[in-house]
């Protein structure tokens, strides 16, 4: 496990270091900025207005018993932006978009693919690793907002349809205004810019390390979500922590 987490860092430095070459890979960054953000829109929309519907359809009649049901807003709206749709999306991500880019990057290992760019002198981290990670490592950021957004709306749709709550759009936001500041919206942008990066550097590395057949193809898709998932939650405490330490 140690050496799996070391061969990353020093995959990711390697990306880091390979920054130079942005210009030269700005097509291969936009197909995979328009892969991971455009056809990942829907699915993230259908997820997170359910996410914020399921909280208010929670918390609701508990707040509404308790003569607080106005405050629905400001619990989903700190829920979601801080909490909840970073990590959804970044789970959704990493089954979506990690389990491509480690079955993409394993196929070529397997095919010897990889071995032929580095015959003809391309370095296969700047021409595979650095497009993904750039391209994920943005438009993870603008899905979470976008999350964010549409989680709002979902809670207000099932607060005010909700006979046991019974919180009209106007009271839902105008608490939620109150509640919910610009730097709890960059609490959650933050958490999912690391999450991309753990994304792309664990899936590009799986898909480095495979070797065999189409079996450890699979294989090492199934690790890279399962990989991908365990950080993530990981990271999201140590996080949490950092960012309340600094009051964001």
């Amino acid at each position: 496990m140690f050496q799996s987490i070391g061969e990353i860092l020093i995959l990711f430095w390697k990306t880091i270091c390979s920054f130079r070459v942005i210009l030269a890979q700005r097509r291969k960054i936009l197909e995979q900025l328009f892969e991971i953000g455009n056809a990942s829109l829907l699915m993230a929309c259908i997820l997170s207005m359910f996410i914020g519907g399921v909280l208010a359809l929670q918390s609701g009649p508990v707040l509404a018993e308790r003569g607080l049901s106005t405050y629905i807003g400001g619990l989903v709206g700190l829920s979601v932006c801080k909490e909840l749709a970073p990590v959804m999306m970044a789970v959704f991500i990493a089954g979506r978009i990690g389990s491509a880019m480690a079955a993409e990057i394993g196929s070529m290992r397997v095919y010897q693919e990889i071995d032929a760019l580095r015959t003809m002198n391309i370095d296969p981290v700047e021409y595979l690793v650095l497009p993904r990670l750039l391209a994920i490592s943005i438009a993870l950021p603008l899905l979470v907002v976008f999350a964010i957004l549409v989680g709002w709306l979902g809670g207000a749709m099932v607060s005010a349809s909700n006979g046991q709550i019974g919180v009209p759009f106007q009271a839902y936001f105008g608490h939620l205004r109150e509640m919910v500041e610009v730097h709890d919206v960059a609490n959650g942008v933050i958490k999912s810019f690391f999450f991309a990066v753990v994304i792309g550097v664990v899936s590009c590395h799986q898909g480095l390390q495979t070797f065999g057949g189409p079996r450890a193809i699979g294989r090492s898709v199934t690790k890279a979500v399962v990989n991908s998932i365990v950080l993530i939650l990981i990271l999201d405490y140590f996080l949490t922590r950092l960012l309340l330490a600094l009051g964001i």
